[in-house]
């Protein structure tokens, strides 16, 4: 595909063979099946959804899996009722006319326990294993002992103590050995069989006498093992046939086992023997001996930091990194995906993560090209890319998508219920509170630095190792030391701005942002190592946009591209732990920011920005997904909205702040001279409550634990401090416990009251600007009602799916009795809080949608603006055919204006009014209320007042009638 197709792909969502009206995202696992997906169907229908959108559902390393460890790409997971329950799924998406959006996952594998296949051949073959090269492995390591080995960080402890408390076991299952470590297995490679079944021979030849037959067919099995290629062969020919020799091997000796009682006896005691005994270290050192002869070496999963040589996905070691970027393994990870595609049972993709892959340009092209050929279509597949965009990066013009998952779509709506003109008042609130004026662009350098030294420490040196290479072929390089560049790339990737660039498949304008995102990364890192010669980062940004020196040949050339591509690979998993996992949980000046794909030094989105980016957004990718929640975002939407809130109100928010922190002094804790929580952590705690009032116990103090493991700084995952931990819990306990902090609930409840229901006029008017604004509609499951979740695994627990099938039916039903569709609307008003009037909102805003599929695909969106004394409360466009049109108004900052009054009615908006073009003069029908308000065109142009729209209901949505 060449640009103007790709162009075409995303402004123009009649090019694709299907694009969705709206999704709805669900979590497939133990509590959500197969056959419980399919029981959704009509109520997503119901409620207007076009296309459901799962998260993945193939074989699994772990059970109770979020579904992104894949250890077998082409069988569905059991877990989830199989193949034929997801056929019973798929009928069921068919027979109500619904599309199937799944998330794929390219980048990366489960490798846990011993499910998947792939990852024990490469542990029992090593680097000659057939699948070796469908994974990221580094066999020949800065470190030499590790040399064809593969680095399995998995023990609980120092390997010696390990090995010699016998938690390392070999085990015998029929023909086949291998060691388990609690839950583990790992394969033995069947060339070592020789150590175990030849132990004590010459005592068995004794016994039985060299004639017997047992024994004699003993003898051959261990010859025939003793001529299989080890893991170090490179011959093609011996691995061919290597499979075939294992296996006929292992049938032998399981036949041999169950024919002769003496050579089984004989086997299990040296399998005994080989695990040793507890207290006698000298008895280990058969087991030991066995391990070291494998293709693997276990460790303590301590070292995985510094010394692991697969790449991961982010720091998880159960997750190894696959390589997307070759044909065969492209081929093998889609074979049943594309048969879906090919029935018909998948109309969609979103693909995870595909700033991880080798070339996420080519891939896209790839699957593009299949999905068409398996579809037999002659229009573009809706495929979309979990990509998160820095302020003002663009989606690359060589990815074959539709568009983005929405990232960028939730924090420019978000930031138009943050008060901007607070701004300043927040940071001296903040910085008071610190006692401390803090930088998040510094928090996030040293976040990201951190990441590099601890936990992703051992990508860095893989990486660095290859510049070292690199560097030594030729004498104007030859100089710069492995510890010198280990240092600077450190530094470039620190500073990096935006999460990866794409030198190797960028060109033109794209070639050009990458390359100023380079210099300047390399600029600041500079800056920041005064002390480093200035020439290595020359030479480094020479190497990084793929400047060929004159003297360079074609391996040369290559070899650089390779580093380059690689770098690339690094920059986005580092920016991902370090920025959404550390920084965003150590800067809280506003955490209703701390967004994916945000950027809380931002402070809000004026409307004028909000309306550039949305008309922009129309012209350049109207088929993106607007999200608001997802499975990843650190808060729901409607916790989101409530925090917004505060910044209305900073010095309101100061002082119930002091107050709270004057109560609440005796229940912290000192641990080691430290206040436990400290400022931040408590202005975390409190703007948490905040937002996800009312929340249990349970649930706070699990959130409070993963939230302070992220910050890494008094504790973490990797060095937990159970006393920081303990400390933090008791507060959280004793603050909501109503015999030890009577007063400051009191307080706290009668602040958050009057917080919640602005909060709920927040959260009304994001979801109608998302269902109308540019994009299709993303909704995460259990959202429709109000949904104070925070981030995973709290956003992951159970959906009350009956709750919301009943609710639905009663609100369908009273929409079909009642006569007036505004009598409605009001009781829904009066009843809020029960959150039947979010769903009323996304149900009629849907069915809106889905009966004008052309005007919100096609529609202009032009921004209408408002005058008078509210008229920066309100956020109101139009999107407009030849054929139709539609305005949506909503209400924002509200509690500025002060009052708990209701914002409906002229009373309330007194001279407020909007601003029309003159071919929108005429008649309007709100889609929620049936109330038809009428333009008024005079000297100042074509004009309607807010008061006389929103009378009954606190958003509208106005169709244009003729």
């Amino acid at each position: 595909m060449n640009g103007e197709p790709l162009n075409r792909l995303r402004s123009e969502p009649e090019a694709l063979l299907r694009a969705p009206a709206a999704t709805y995202r669900i979590q497939l696992g133990s509590n959500l099946t197969f056959d419980d997906a399919a029981q959704l169907v009509p109520y997503l229908d119901a409620l207007g959804v076009s296309d459901c959108y799962t998260s993945p559902f193939f074989e699994t390393a772990s059970h109770s899996s979020h579904g992104y460890d894949v250890s077998d790409h082409n069988r569905f997971r059991e877990e989830l009722g199989g193949e034929a329950a997801f056929g019973r799924f798929a009928d069921a998406l068919k027979r109500h006319g619904l599309g199937l959006l799944v998330d794929l996952v390219p980048n990366h594998m489960g490798i846990a326990q011993a499910h998947n296949a792939w990852w024990r051949d490469v542990l029992e073959n090593g680097a000659s294993a057939e699948y070796a090269s469908f994974f990221d492995i580094d066999w020949q390591p800065v470190k030499r002992e590790l040399a064809n080995k593969v680095l399995l960080p998995i023990l609980g402890d120092q390997y010696g103590i390990v090995l010699e408390s016998g938690q390392l076991q070999l085990e015998l299952d029929r023909g086949t050995f291998c060691v388990t470590y609690f839950d583990a297995t790992l394969p033995v490679a069947a060339r070592s069989y020789g150590r175990i079944l030849g132990h004590r021979l010459e005592e068995l030849q004794a016994t039985l006498g060299p004639e017997h037959r047992a024994l004699v067919e003993l003898k051959s099995v261990l010859a025939w093992f003793a001529t299989i290629p080890g893991h170090s062969e490179a011959d093609r020919g011996k691995l061919v046939t290597r499979r075939r020799q294992k296996e006929y091997g292992r049938e032998r000796l399981e036949k041999l086992l169950d024919q002769s009682p003496e050579i089984a006896a004989s086997v299990h005691e040296n399998v005994r023997i080989f695990n040793g005994t507890p207290g006698d270290p000298g008895s280990f050192d058969l087991l030991d001996a066995l391990l070291t002869d494998q293709a693997y070496r276990v460790a303590y999963w301590r070292v995985a930091g510094e010394e692991i040589n697969y790449r991961r996905f982010f720091d998880i070691n159960e997750l190894a990194a696959i390589r997307m970027e070759q044909p065969q393994v492209f081929e093998e990870a889609h074979r049943l995906v594309f048969r879906l595609v090919r029935e018909g049972a998948v109309t969609g993709f979103r693909i995870d993560h595909p700033d991880g892959l080798y070339a996420p340009a080519e891939y896209f092209r790839r699957l593009q090209s299949s999905c068409v050929a398996e579809a037999a279509a002659h229009a573009p597949f809706y495929i979309v890319a979990e990509k998160i965009l820095a302020p003002g990066e663009r989606l690359p013009d060589t990815w074959a998508v539709a568009g983005t998952t929405g990232y960028e779509f939730l924090n420019l709506l978000n930031g138009i219920f943050v008060d901007r003109s607070q701004a300043r008042a927040l940071d001296q609130l903040y910085t008071r509170l610190l006692r401390d004026r803090v930088s998040f662009t510094d928090i996030v350098y040293e976040s990201k630095r951190l990441l590099m030294e601890t936990s992703m420490a051992s990508e860095l040196h893989m990486l660095a190792h290859r510049l070292n290479i690199i560097s030594e072929k030729h004498r104007s390089s030859r100089d710069f030391t492995l510890g010198s560049l280990t240092t600077a790339l450190r530094e470039i990737i620190a500073a990096f701005p935006v999460y990866r660039t794409y030198f190797g498949e960028s060109g033109g304008e794209a070639a050009e942002r990458d390359r100023e995102a380079v210099e300047r990364a390399v600029e600041l890192a500079r800056r920041r190592t005064p002390a480093l010669s200035s020439s290595i980062y020359d030479w480094l940004l020479g190497v990084l946009t793929l400047q060929s020196p004159p003297w360079a040949d074609e391996t040369t050339i290559r070899d650089r591209l390779d580093f380059v591509m690689r770098f690339q690979q690094i920059t986005g998993p580092v920016t991902a732990k370090g920025y959404e996992d550390t920084a965003l949980y150590r800067y809280n000046r506003l955490v209703s920011l701390n967004e994916v794909g945000g950027d809380p030094s931002r402070f809000g989105t004026s409307i004028a920005e909000f309306h550039a980016a949305n008309t922009a957004r129309q012209q350049h990718c109207p088929a993106a997904l607007s999200a608001t929640s997802t499975h990843d975002t650190k808060r729901s939407e409607d916790v989101r909205a409530r925090i917004n809130v505060l910044s209305e109100i900073p010095r309101e928010w100061r002082e119930r702040m002091s107050r709270w922190q004057r109560l609440n002094r005796r229940h912290r804790t000192m641990v080691d001279g430290r206040a436990v929580p400290g400022p931040n952590e408590e202005y975390f705690i409190y703007q948490t409550l905040v937002g996800a009032w009312p929340i249990s116990i349970d649930r706070l103090r699990q959130y409070l634990l993963k939230a302070a493991h992220e910050t890494k700084e008094w504790t973490s995952w990797i060095n937990p401090d159970s006393r920081y931990d303990d400390a933090l819990i008791r507060f959280a306990e004793a603050i909501l416990d109503a015999r030890q902090s009577r007063e400051f609930l009191r307080d706290f409840t009668d602040f958050q009251d009057r917080i919640a229901g602005f909060g709920l006029l927040n959260s009304l008017a994001q979801t109608l600007i998302k269902i109308t604004a540019p994009g299709v509609p993303d909704f995460y499951q259990g959202t429709e009602l109000w949904n104070f979740s925070l981030v995973d695994p709290d956003n992951r627990r159970p959906v009350d799916f009956e709750l919301r099938r009943r609710l639905l039916d009663e609100l369908v039903h009273e929409l079909e009795a009642e006569d007036e569709p505004a009598a409605l609307a009001r009781r829904l008003v009066d009843s809020r809080s029960d959150g039947r009037i979010k769903m009323f909102v996304i149900r009629q805003g849907l069915m809106f949608r889905r009966q004008h599929v052309g005007l919100y695909r096609r529609g202009a969106y032009q921004p209408l603006d408002t005058s008078g004394a509210a008229a920066e409360h309100v956020c109101a466009f139009a999107r407009v055919t030849a054929e139709a049109a539609a305005v949506t108004v909503t209400p924002r900052l509200l509690m500025r204006r002060g009052g708990t009054e209701l914002p409906l009615g002229v009373a309330y908006w007194q001279d407020t009014e909007l601003s029309l073009p003159n071919d929108l003069a005429g008649q309007f029908r709100d889609v929620f209320t049936g109330r038809v308000v009428q333009t008024d065109t005079g000297d100042h142009g074509c004009r309607i007042g807010v008061g006389d729209i929103l009378v009954d209901f606190p958003v509208a949505l106005l169709e244009r009638t003729r």
